[in-house]
This record gives C-alpha cells, structure tokens and sequence, in this order.
C-alpha cells in the first residue's frame, strides 16, 4: 500500500463514511437486488427491503419498525413491512436479504481488493462496538456471516458498519433535539423526504440546521470508541481498503462504458 501515514481517529472516520453509506445505497436501490426478492416471492416495492432489512429485530409490529431505523417515513415502513409478513417469516427474510447483500458484493467489489485484510479490520471494528441503544446494528451483527465467501462477507460487513453509523446517527439526531424527520428534510430536503415516506414534510427553519451538524459531529464521536481499537497503520490501511473497495462497482463501471448508454 506504499509508504502509510499516521491517521487520526476522526479523520478515518471521515474518510470512510460516506463510501460505506453510499455503496450500500447502491446496493439497496440496485435492481438486480430487487431482482433476489422477486425470486424470493416478494412482490414489487418496498417488501424485500423492508421485510429483508429489519427482519433481524423478529416479528415485531409496525411501531417497533418505525422506532428502530427511525429515519424512514411510515408511508414507507408500514405498507413494506406488511406485505413482505405473508411471504416469509422474518428470520428467513433478513436470511434472504443477508444472501442479497452478498451477491452483490460479489459482483460490484472489484477483484484485485485484499477482502481478507479488509474482513479482519473489519470485523474488529464491529466486535468493538458497543450495541446499547443500537438494536437493528446488533441484529446485523448477530446475523451469521459466510466463513467461505470472503468477497460475499465483506460486502455484509460494509453493510452492518452503515447499520452501526445509521444507528448512531438516530440517537445523535434525537440527542441534539430533532426528529428523524426533521432531520431526513435538513440533509434530503422535502421532495426526498416524501419519497422516503414522509407524509407532507414541512420544511424546517434554518435555526435547525446547527442541531443537525452537531449531530453529525455526535455520530462521529460516538463511533470513535471503534477506531480506538485499530492502530494507526491499521486504520490508514482500513480508509485505504474501503476506497478502493467502493471506487469502482460494477454498476459505475458498466455506466462509464462507451458501450453501453447512460443510466438515469
């Protein structure tokens, strides 16, 4: 990896968070992982998603949804949580989902990528974590991760580091005095808000936005005690390791080619 620099603790942090949140954007608005839950019986919109991604919290209602990831709307939980419970119980669900996650990984993690260094640093951050108050990233971490697919356990382990940073972000938000929605319009705004099933967001007033950015800076402190664990070569190895993993997938790579059109 060349010549490695001393890397402080809010600076990997930095480094790596958006990569992490965005790649696993990707991966959940992919159609190809859409595709998995068809196979599996779901029918379109929201049920794979809902059902798959929170099905580690079990057969909870509704509420217990809403309350957990916090930062999506009810008009988008509660129909998708409902209608993925008559496909499949929701072990099988979050199952489904995990093998989801890992498929894609495999395709859109590029092949020159040391993953097994990657899981190792990895897998220490998420055994550093502290899950208080964090319950769909301890259900995440608790799920089973594939001893023999390092590529596949990669991308669940860049998938249960976003749940841990969403999840720190919730109780930061709610610390500094806003809601999640309030918050979903300071950072989206009001037309994306609605996409994510708020119903009539209002837009905010501008006295808000410094509460959302000390809950940015809340989010990162509270994943701090993680990057503590590593060392200073480990986590510039670790910023190095996500960049280059989530620089290129497969999606962005076929997007740029001359032989294929633009995507919208």
């Amino acid at each position: 990896m060349g010549d490695l620099q001393r890397m402080e603790i809010l600076d990997c942090i930095a480094a790596v968070a958006r990569p992490i949140h965005d790649f696993g954007d990707e991966f959940m608005s992919d159609e190809a992982t859409a595709a998995v839950g068809l196979r599996a019986g779901f029918s379109p919109g929201r049920g794979f998603y809902c059902r798959g991604r929170f099905g580690v919290l079990g057969e909870v209602p509704v509420p217990v949804v809403q309350a957990v990831q916090g930062f999506l709307g009810p008009d988008l939980v509660a129909p998708g949580w409902l209608a993925g419970r008559a496909v499949m119980p929701a072990e099988d669900a979050a199952a489904c989902y995990a093998q989801a996650v890992q498929e894609w990984g495999r395709v859109n993690i590029p092949a020159d990528i040391d993953v097994e260094h990657f899981n190792r640093l990895a897998q220490q951050l998420i055994d550093a974590a502290d899950a208080d108050a964090l319950p769909l990233f301890a259900g995440w971490r608790a799920h089973p991760c594939p001893a023999d697919d390092p590529v596949g356990a990669a991308m669940q382990r860049i998938h249960v580091l976003r749940e841990h940073r969403g999840a720190c972000h919730l109780v930061a938000v709610r610390l500094c005095g806003l809601s999640a929605r309030e918050a979903m319009v300071i950072n989206l705004g009001v037309e994306q808000a609605i996409h994510y099933g708020w119903p009539e967001p209002h837009p905010v007033t501008a006295t808000l936005i410094p509460r959302w950015r000390r809950a940015e800076q809340y989010t990162d402190e509270l994943q701090a005690p993680l990057y503590t664990t590593l060392t200073d070569r480990q986590r510039t190895e670790f910023a190095q390791l996500v960049d280059a993993l989530t620089a290129s997938p497969a999606w962005q790579r076929q997007a740029n080619s001359a032989e294929r059109a633009p995507t919208r």
